[in-house]
């Protein structure tokens, strides 16, 4: 049996999923950090130098939670459809649409479907054109386009589309070297004609009588084959069908669109060539052969109908900003080689759903005493068996944020794999720095940060803020380390495809 997953069905899963943060009952996504502990070939594979790519199992599920630093809630303010970055250039040869584009009618660069060729490009200023007609597979020669005319267009030797443009904000926010977000501009919306016809293809032939011809397009569209219905305006020149272009007396050019085309054919016989666009007076293009010309059918609702379904849209991106510590919540005293998205992960110890706007995903120890400094990554241990690694030390308030990574010497114990966690008041030593720390055994106590965000201390210890093992990780990315510090800000888009 032999089947494909289509493009429609590419973009209605990316529809689903970006509906999902704006539907009645929308679903709750948290972008994360993790991975304070450098990558290694005895732990999670691979080194900081060269990641390892990361596995999709059940079990290692687990292992993200353990390492996680950090989450902030992504708003639906923060998402945006998007697609591969085409950029344009002068001098570079572009595809252009086609509507029956495969394996056996490649695009000019070889692609076999539509959404893998560079059919569009985005100018200097940020505004999107659909290249309709690329002059034979010929680099664009001319200056950039500026155009935003809801018709189509001539300039570089192509027939251009206008399609949207994007807002300085939004190229601040979601513009990276790979990727451009999209959207639909209503003016262009407005304007399009459902099955209405915009671009031809041209076979040139020869031996026929040069002149200009008039035909009708046949079909299914609305009056097919009448002078009401689409109508091409053919010239002939040097006995040969000139090309598709915008410029009358010199290229081959669309008299009328029409509406509701989903196929068209024009036939160049005697009797149905006309000199006059109404259609009354036959003319016969004379006795040459081999010419040809094609209809290129429109994308449903017409070009420029919505820019995110034409120019294959199925990507999401979300675009999210830790700045600084964000409120004490996201640690800047290490560094980070995991990123990720939750979904719908729970408040710790509840089964409601996380609502707050960012979680520190830390175990916490509270000392009524210690001595020396802990360092950042450090295995810690008590005399219980209980083994972690230290992600930031406050010793402004004496709390010691650490993880507990079910590896050897990370969490668990080496030898027998036995996992302890903190607890009691049993003093914890840092392995390399020597430095020691003994948990409060204040029943409750609260503590207040440095931007009087507060935790909550129960026996000397506080829980990560969400569930761990909550909701489904459904992106999971490892990275080179990024260094975080106490005045930075990172921007960190991730691009889902499907």
């Amino acid at each position: 049996m032999s089947a494909i997953i289509t493009e429609k069905f590419r973009a209605h899963n990316a529809n689903n999923f970006f509906e999902s943060f704006t539907e009645s009952s929308p679903n709750t996504y948290y972008l994360f950090i993790g991975k304070a502990t450098p990558f290694t070939t005895g732990t999670s594979g691979g080194s900081d130098s060269s990641p390892s790519t990361p596995a999709d199992s059940v079990s290692r599920e687990f292992y993200n939670w353990d390492a996680m630093i950090a989450a902030k809630k992504i708003p639906s303010t923060d998402v945006t459809y998007a697609l591969p970055r085409r950029d344009w250039s002068n001098g570079t040869t572009y595809d252009m649409y086609d509507d029956d584009i495969s394996s056996s009618n490649t695009s000019t660069s070889g692609a076999t479907n539509l959404f893998d060729s560079s059919y569009y490009f985005i100018t200097s200023d940020y505004r999107v054109y659909k290249v309709l007609d690329n002059n034979g597979g010929s680099a664009y020669s001319g200056s950039e386009p500026t155009s935003t005319s809801s018709s189509p267009f001539a300039l570089g030797g192509y027939v251009l589309k206008y399609m949207y443009a994007l807002t300085a904000s939004e190229a601040a926010k979601y513009l990276t070297t790979d990727y451009m977000p999209v959207s639909d501009d209503s003016t262009v919306t407005t304007a399009a004609t459902d099955g209405k016809i915009e671009s031809l293809s041209i076979t040139a032939g020869s031996g026929y009588t040069d002149g200009t011809y008039y035909a009708a397009v046949y079909g299914d569209g609305t009056s097919a084959g009448t002078s009401s219905g689409a109508i091409v305006r053919i010239t002939v020149s040097s006995g040969s069908i000139a090309s598709f272009g915008l410029t009358a007396g010199s290229d081959t050019t669309i008299h009328d669109g029409g509406a509701a085309y989903t196929y068209g054919t024009v036939n160049l016989g005697s009797s149905y060539t006309f000199s006059d666009a109404a259609l009354s007076s036959s003319s016969s293009m004379g006795s040459g052969t081999g010419g040809a010309v094609g209809v290129i059918i429109s994308p449903k609702n017409g070009h420029g109908h919505s820019a995110i379904t034409e120019l294959g849209g199925h990507y999401v991106m979300t675009a999210t900003t830790l700045t600084q510590d964000e409120g004490d919540d996201v640690s800047t005293a290490n560094d980070f080689r995991e990123v990720g998205l939750v979904i719908d992960p729970t408040t710790y110890g509840t089964s409601t759903v996380a609502s707050a706007s960012t979680a520190r995903m830390t175990y916490a120890a509270k000392f009524s005493s210690a001595s020396g400094t802990f360092d950042v990554d450090e295995k810690i241990s008590n005399s219980a068996g209980a083994i972690g690694k230290v992600v930031e030390w406050d010793s402004t308030n004496s709390i010691l944020y650490y993880h507990q990574e079910r590896f050897g010497d990370y969490g668990t114990n080496s030898t027998t794999g036995a996992y302890v966690a903190f607890s009691g008041t049993g003093t914890i030593t840092g392995g390399t720095s020597g430095a020691t720390g003994t948990p409060s055994t204040s029943a409750t106590e609260t503590v207040t940060l440095a931007n009087n965000n507060t935790i909550a201390f129960t026996s000397g210890y506080a829980n990560p803020e969400m569930q761990p093992d909550s909701g489904d990780i459904i992106y999971i990315e490892n990275r080179k380390p990024i260094q975080r510090a106490s005045d930075q800000t990172e921007d960190i888009k991730l691009i889902i495809e499907f």
